[in-house]
């Protein structure tokens, strides 16, 4: 290959890099923008359960992860102050699922200690899906940090303004934004479903969860339903013979650009 070739491929490279770190953060901001909206929800629910503002900004800044924060505010609203054990115990068990979001993620983050330290405050559902819908390394790092950092301010902005004006705005489910943050993540998600393995897996897991949620405590039916796609990959059902990743399958491919790393987090 002459010169001129190698660096006209070089600059290919670049630009269509370029071009998929910039697609990121469209996809990014946009989720951001749809999951922010439901901390308005929360702002108000949580003040109606009991908290005041501050109780309710300092959950969302502290503990950052939606489904926790709804779990902890619901148990409480319903069983009060004698509740509050159940309802962290409850808001433990969702927060369970990032820890597996951790290690898919750790090759996408790098190394250095402040580096995880901080990805870990924002490795949430949204930000490890935008992450894993890119193909390239630069833009999946894009994506997890633009979709994390900007769902945290986001989500705490709304979280104050829903605790300060949840009186005046009423019911935030009358503006469908209890949907939102579900209707980003399945738009991410769509796109996926190309083969029967993830198809059948995430009929599967929806079923589980829809049947299970009216009678097992918050955050079980999460951990039960992620189960049918550890299940699925590890064994490798309904997929093609020659996929050696199975799990990496159920969540993306693997990019070719991403190194592997001995060691878990």
């Amino acid at each position: 290959m002459s010169p001129h070739h190698a660096v006209d491929g070089a600059h290919f490279d670049d630009a269509h890099s370029a071009g998929e770190a910039r697609r990121a953060v469209r996809e990014g901001l946009g989720v951001a923008l749809a999951t922010s909206a439901y901390g308005i929800s929360f702002g108000a629910l949580a003040v109606a359960s009991g908290l005041d503002v501050w109780q309710t900004c300092v959950l969302s800044l502290v503990m950052f992860t939606g489904g926790s924060q709804f779990a902890f505010v619901g148990i409480v609203a319903a069983g009060g102050l004698p509740a509050v054990p159940s309802a962290i115990a409850s808001a433990a068990l969702l927060g369970v699922r990032n820890v597996a979001y951790g290690i898919r993620m750790s090759p996408v983050i790098g190394s250095g200690f402040w580096r995880r330290a901080a990805a870990a405050q924002f490795t949430i559902d949204e930000s490890t899906a935008v992450s894993l819908a890119q193909t390239g390394q630069r833009a999946r790092t894009v994506g997890f940090w633009v979709t994390g950092i900007g769902i945290y301010v986001g989500w705490n902005l709304s979280t104050l303004a829903g605790a300060l004006l949840g009186d005046v705005l009423g019911d935030p489910r009358a503006y469908g934004l209890d949907a939102a943050a579900a209707a980003a993540f399945l738009a991410l998600l769509w796109p996926r479903l190309r083969a029967r393995q993830p198809i059948v897996v995430g009929i599967a897991a929806a079923v589980i969860a829809t049947i299970l949620t009216p009678v097992l405590m918050p955050g079980l039916p999460v951990i039960i339903a992620a189960a049918v796609a550890i299940v699925v990959g590890w064994t490798n059902w309904l997929g093609r013979p020659e996929t050696q990743a199975a799990v990496a399958g159920a969540l993306g491919d693997e990019p070719d650009d991403v190194p592997e790393r001995e060691g878990m987090p």
